[in-house]
């Protein structure tokens, strides 16, 4: 019964390796004749019996595969599964160490990929001025197939990733950001440039016998190495953009972290997780992560007069005042800056003008009650006619100047600025 059993192992093994050759010839034939559908039909037959053909049948089919999805280079031919299948039968004639079929499909592969390479540049370009959503995604989906046609080339993978974000499909943008990290992908590189001889412009080149043999032949001058730093910091504020620009806030706060983790002196990625923060409604954390950012660059006023507007909105008007004042002396026509301090000064006035409500009868005490009002203004004004000479077209500053001089009779004043209101309004 034993020996029944291994004959009919025997038999079926055989059968297996004549389906294999069958379909493997099938496809052969179709591919010569440029029967791609046919070729594929019989290549789809045979992947089910490739797994424990030898090594030549296994070469060939990869090799046979690659053929019939390339299609001699046609238009309709499907760029990702073209890549991974020609780089399937490289990979796999090195590890067997065979060159039967790869100087072939090499050559084939590299005329793709500078096709490609170069119509995903040409899309970009055509984006690029006409900012639209539709160009972004070509292209990006251009340098997503380079990447898939040369997976050692993950600078193409980042392109890609960066200019779906532009085309706003940031689902597609987020994976393969993830898809970077998962890859450790750090950008760091190091390119060789030269000054052209004849017109003075900068030559890039790909490696430095290429640059070394343009300076021996006088062609260009100035060699030199320069490094790339590394694109990790702006993967992590990407990816957190593209989880914020979905929706996921919680979880573009958890890529910050990670990317905070690794670089904790970012600027960049601060200022992105107070901005998240912001979008949630804490106050109190998009504050505090301000605070932060002033501790890392201290000569932003921006980061000032945004931390003086938390204050003010907690009520802390004296210590909004304060940093309203530092953005001032960082950037002294910061117009917004002014407005707040003058903004700031008035709420001042509030507890005193519910005193005076509750003291009309009082006469005397509404009287010294309403002069401290005044006061207040006069002291407010400055900072309100400063913002005004800032922004001579702002309804808003003009609206309060005119409502301080009404109240405190500055008449000819007040006259002057209703002339602009007036022909502000038409």
């Amino acid at each position: 019964m034993r020996k029944k059993l291994l004959i009919l192992s025997a038999f079926i093994i055989s059968m297996t390796v004549f389906g294999q050759k069958d379909e493997l010839k099938t496809a052969e034939k179709a591919v010569k004749s440029n029967d791609f559908v046919a070729a594929l039909a019989a290549i789809n037959q045979a992947e089910g019996l490739i797994a424990n053909a030898d090594q030549k049948t296994k070469a060939k089919f990869y090799y046979l595969k690659g053929k019939a999805l390339y299609q001699n280079g046609s238009e309709n031919s499907d760029i990702l599964k073209v890549g991974e299948a020609f780089n399937q039968l490289i990979d796999y004639e090195k590890e067997t160490n065979s060159q039967k079929y790869t100087n072939e499909l090499s050559e084939l592969l590299n005329k793709l990929i500078t096709n490609v390479a170069e119509k995903a540049s040409a899309d970009y370009s055509k984006a690029i001025e006409t900012k639209e959503s539709a160009d972004y995604l070509s292209a990006a989906k251009k340098f997503n197939q380079v990447y898939a046609l040369s997976p050692r080339d993950t600078s193409f993978l980042d392109n890609a990733a960066l200019v779906y974000y532009f085309g706003e499909d940031y689902e597609t943008s987020k994976e393969l950001y993830e898809k970077l990290l998962e890859l450790n992908y750090t950008g760091i590189t190091t390119i060789y440039v030269a000054t052209n001889k004849e017109d003075g412009e900068e030559i890039t080149f790909n490696d430095k016998k290429a640059m070394d043999l343009q300076v021996k032949l006088g062609i260009v001058e100035n060699p030199r190495e320069e490094a790339k730093d590394s694109r990790r910091e702006f993967i992590f504020k990407n990816l957190a953009q593209n989880y914020s620009s979905l929706g996921d806030n919680t979880k573009a706060l958890e890529v910050i972290a990670r990317g905070r983790t690794e670089f904790p002196e970012s600027y960049s990625l601060l200022i992105d997780e107070a901005n998240i923060y912001y979008k949630l409604g804490d106050n109190a954390k998009f504050k505090e992560k301000l605070e932060e950012a002033i501790t890392i660059n201290p000569t932003d006023p921006t980061l000032y007069y945004n931390v003086g507007v938390m204050n003010m909105d907690q009520k802390n008007n004296a210590e909004a005042i304060k940093y309203f004042e530092k953005a001032i002396e960082l950037k002294p026509d910061y117009g917004d800056a002014y407005n707040n301090i003058g903004a700031a000064i008035i709420e001042e006035t509030k507890p005193i003008i519910n005193e005076m409500n509750k003291s009309l009868s009082d006469f005397n005490k509404y009287d010294k009650l309403q002069e401290q009002q005044f006061e207040i203004y006069r002291k407010a004004i400055p900072y309100y006619e400063k913002a005004y000479e800032l922004d001579g077209k702002s309804i808003s500053i003009i609206q309060t100047l005119m409502g301080l001089y009404e109240n405190l009779e500055m008449t000819e004043k007040l006259d002057a600025i209703r002339a602009v209101y007036d022909e502000l309004k038409g």
